[in-house]
C-alpha cells in the first residue's frame, strides 16, 4: 500500500469519506482515523495497529453540536466539563448512540468522545463530515507518535494517508473522564490535570485499578513502550551512565556526556511533551536502557508517571 503524505486537511478527509484510514495531528498525539459509522473502516484501524479487539476507540468530533451523532445523552457534569475544557485534550465517556459500531466501543454501552483544539485537526474533522474514530497512530504498544514522521515509521505501507502537521504540543494523550455515573471518574490521567477537573466538578474521583473490561484506551494493555528497557529512578545518581543508555528527567546527571541521549526538562510540562519523542530517539540510537526520573504525582505529574510505569512494564 502506498502511503501519501499531504498537508491538506481536505485531501486527507477524502480518504475517510471513502472508507479508508488517515493519520492526523492533534494537540496531544497523532491519531489514526476512520469513519466511526463505518464498521469496515473501523476494523481496518485494528489491523493496521495490531490493536487488541477489546480496546475501545475514542471518537473525535469537530464541534460540540456533533455530539448527538455518537452519544445518546449528555449529563450535567459532562456539560460543565465540555464548557471548561473543550475543544481540548479531554475525552468524556458517555452513553453511546445506537448507530455507533460495536467495534468502536468494544461492545460497551458507552463511548469516549473528544473535540480536539488543534486548528488543522478541526479543519480535517469538519471536512470528513462524519465522526472519526481514532486511537494513537502507532503500532500497538509502541510510544505514541508526536510527529508525523514517527507515525510514518510505524505505519508506512499500512495506511494510505498521513496528514502532515507539526510537533504536538501536549505530547501526552487526553484525560479520560467517565461521566455516566453519579460520581464522575478519571479512567486515564492525561493532559488535563485532576486539580483542574476538580475546580469544575469537585466530586471527580480517580480509578486506581484497570478494569477487566476497559472503558477507556490505555488502561489494560501494555502501552507506550520503546524497544529499550525503561527504568524509573528517583534521582540521576541511580542511572547507569553508559554509551548505550539514555536519561530523561528534571535533574541533570553528573556526566551527561556519558549517555547516548539526555534530556533535562525545565518543567513537568516539557518532560511530558518530550517523553514519547525521546523514547523513540533512544530506540533510533540503539539504546539498551532508558533511565527516567520520577516526578511528584500531582498536576501533570500524575499522567506522566502513568505513562512511565506503563512504558517500564514488561
Amino acid at each position: 500500500m502506498k502511503t501519501t503524505i499531504t498537508s491538506s486537511p481536505e485531501e486527507a478527509a477524502e480518504y475517510i469519506q471513502r472508507g479508508e484510514l488517515a493519520v492526523f495531528p492533534t494537540e496531544t498525539v497523532y491519531g489514526l482515523g476512520a469513519d466511526a459509522l463505518n464498521p469496515d473502516a473501523v476494523e481496518a484501524i485494528f489491523r493496521a495497529k495490531g490493536r487488541p479487539s477489546d480496546n475501545p476507540l475514542i471518537v473525535h468530533l469537530a464541534d460540540r453540536s456533533d455530539l448527538g451523532t455518537v452519544a445518546a445523552t449528555v449529563t450535567s457534569a459532562a456539560e460543565d466539563l465540555l464548557e471548561a475544557f473543550t475543544p481540548g485534550p479531554l475525552t468524556l465517556v458517555l452513553p453511546r448512540a445506537a448507530a455507533l459500531s460495536d467495534r468502536v466501543t468494544a461492545g460497551l454501552d458507552t463511548v469516549g468522545v473528544r473535540i480536539p483544539s488543534l486548528p488543522i485537526a478541526r479543519a480535517f474533522l469538519r471536512a470528513c463530515e462524519t465522526p472519526v474514530a481514532a486511537p494513537s497512530a502507532n503500532r500497538s504498544g509502541r510510544p505514541s507518535p508526536t510527529t508525523w514522521r514517527a507515525a510514518y515509521e510505524d505505519l508506512v505501507g499500512r495506511v494510505p494517508c498521513i496528514l502532515r502537521g507539526g510537533r504536538t504540543d501536549a505530547g501526552i494523550e487526553s484525560t479520560v473522564v467517565d461521566v455516566t455515573t453519579d460520581t464522575p471518574a478519571v479512567l486515564r490521567p492525561g493532559a488535563v490535570s485532576m486539580e483542574a477537573l476538580r475546580d469544575v466538578v469537585p466530586t471527580i474521583r480517580e480509578v486506581d485499578d484497570a478494569p477487566d473490561v476497559p472503558r477507556s484506551p490505555g488502561t489494560k494493555h501494555r502501552h507506550y513502550a520503546p524497544e529499550a528497557e525503561v527504568v524509573i529512578v528517583k534521582d540521576p545518581g541511580e542511572a547507569d551512565a553508559a554509551a548505550i543508555h539514555g536519561y530523561i528527567g528534571i535533574d541533570e546527571p553528573a556526566v551527561p556526556a556519558a549517555f547516548a541521549n539526555v534530556f533535562v526538562a525545565p518543567s513537568i510540562k516539557a518532560y511530558g511533551r518530550e517523553l514519547f519523542y525521546f523514547l523513540r530517539e533512544c530506540d533510533a540510537l540503539g539504546c539498551r536502557r532508558i533511565f527516567a526520573q520520577e516526578v511528584p504525582e500531582e498536576g501533570l505529574g500524575l499522567a506522566l508517571m502513568d505513562r512511565l510505569r506503563r512504558a517500564a512494564s514488561r
